[in-house]
């Protein structure tokens, strides 16, 4: 039984290491566990609590208070007179104690309207947060996507590099062959030697990459420590790269609608628009309910304490009215503060738009130089490859040079290092003019 239940925990363990992650695995799981994301989604949360609390603000004050003195005489030579409220009397006793109780009520009828402006205010701060959170968001899956199609790439680039690795590695197999036989000599072989070691350098090195974007892409998803990410080695297709690349424009258009940093841009001006007029209600007079009820007691009089409590009880209700006359300028000054916001508020949309189309101009150029540049390529590792087919036929037969087989070696790899480079730029930025239309976040 122990050792069914030791086979079923270790296939568990494995199933769970051996697990591969597709891009909408991956921005899922970030959606949910990303720390910065979280962060802003708090600060949406706290914005909705002060909203809460702007909205109560329609409502009434309401506090009791209760104090409890005690009043001690040490030198007192003669009966002093107290007073208690309604209480008059006279006591020699050193030592008094008295007691006041209270409940009071304040309520604000009228202050320019500000208590109505501060709601409004408080729903656009919601509402900005939110668009904040929403811009997390997207950054976060754009990162995602760029490191997921890098690790693509990588990964189709060191199967090129263990490919090219083998060969170099059949080629100085056959070039010790060849010095044996006397028609090769040490230093050629030396060369061969030193371009598998090179060959061996390239794979790792290419291997470390993927290492590191893996470790990035972990850090995005908030994986736990020792935990490891497979990519789903999912080759781009040629149709996926050549597909139609978004028109530049309709882009630009569809985002500045749907774009949550555009939306912010654009609340916020609201919101200015919204600061000036509750600078300006300070203006206004405040008129404000009050209301209360209190009581109170002392000891040493010659009432007993029902009665001074029964005499002492007080209803009170009032009216106030404030009417600002000089401040020394605080409203005036807050008031040009906030037409100064809005004039930033305004520039701050207008560079959300610049950088908006920027953006989407930089991925729209990418993915038409690299989708040129990649059949270009193509067609280069085609030729080179049938090139280099022949050389390497022709050095078997001793009809090329140790140079000509390096050389040909080198372009070849460089062409295929190009051409991956090419697929997978073309590939992410098409994609990404594709987010930026509003569609999900796919390959």
């Amino acid at each position: 039984m122990l050792i069914w239940a030791f086979a079923a925990m270790t296939s568990g363990l494995y199933a769970q290491s051996s697990r591969l992650w597709t891009l909408s695995d991956c921005i899922n799981y970030a959606l949910e566990h990303n720390i910065q994301l979280k962060k802003a989604q708090a600060t949406t949360q706290t914005a909705d609590v002060n909203l809460t609390e702007a909205k109560a603000g329609r409502l009434p004050t309401l506090s009791a208070s209760i104090s409890q003195n005690l009043q001690y005489r040490p030198f007192q030579e003669q009966a002093s007179g107290l007073v208690n409220g309604s209480v008059v009397s006279s006591s020699s006793n050193k030592t008094t104690q008295s007691g006041s109780y209270g409940v009071n009520a304040a309520w604000t009828v009228w202050n320019g309207n500000q208590t109505k402006l501060n709601i409004q205010d408080a729903d656009l701060e919601k509402t900005i947060s939110a668009y904040s959170s929403a811009t997390t968001a997207n950054s976060i899956q754009e990162q995602i996507a760029q490191l997921y199609v890098q690790i693509l790439y990588m990964q189709e680039a060191v199967k090129v590099n263990e490919q090219l690795l083998a060969h170099d590695e059949t080629v100085y197999a056959r070039g010790q062959e060849m010095v044996r036989q006397g028609k090769m000599s040490r230093s050629d072989l030396a060369q061969l030697e030193a371009q598998v070691s090179s060959g061996r350098y390239d794979v790792t090195n290419v291997r470390t990459q993927i290492a590191d974007s893996k470790m990035q892409l972990s850090q995005l998803l908030e994986l736990e420590p020792g935990d490891v990410i497979d990519i789903d080695s999912v080759s781009a297709t040629d149709e996926a790269v050549l597909a139609a690349i978004p028109d530049k424009m309709s882009v630009y258009e569809t985002a500045l609608s749907i774009r949550p940093e555009i939306k912010s841009g654009e609340t916020s001006i609201t919101r200015s628009d919204l600061a000036v007029k509750i600078a300006r209600a300070a203006y206004m007079p405040t008129v404000s309910l009050t209301a209360g009820l209190n009581d109170s007691h002392m000891t040493g009089t010659n009432a007993t304490y029902f009665n001074q409590m029964k005499n002492n009880f007080a209803a009170n209700i009032g009216v106030s009215v404030s009417i600002p006359i000089f401040d020394n300028r605080k409203t005036k000054s807050s008031v040009e503060r906030a037409e100064i916001s809005k004039v930033t508020a305004q520039l701050d949309l207008q560079d959300a738009q610049k950088q908006l189309y920027k953006s989407i101009e930089t991925y729209w150029l990418n993915a038409n130089n690299s989708r040129e540049k990649y059949l270009s390529a193509k067609a280069n590792v085609e030729a080179l490859q049938t090139s280099d087919d022949l050389i390497n036929e022709q050095f078997r037969l001793g009809l090329k040079n140790i140079v000509e087989l390096l050389t040909s070696r080198g372009n070849l790899l460089s062409a295929k290092q190009s051409m991956l480079q090419d697929k997978y730029t073309a590939l992410l930025n098409t994609t990404l003019l594709k987010f930026y239309s509003g569609e999900v976040m796919s390959l």
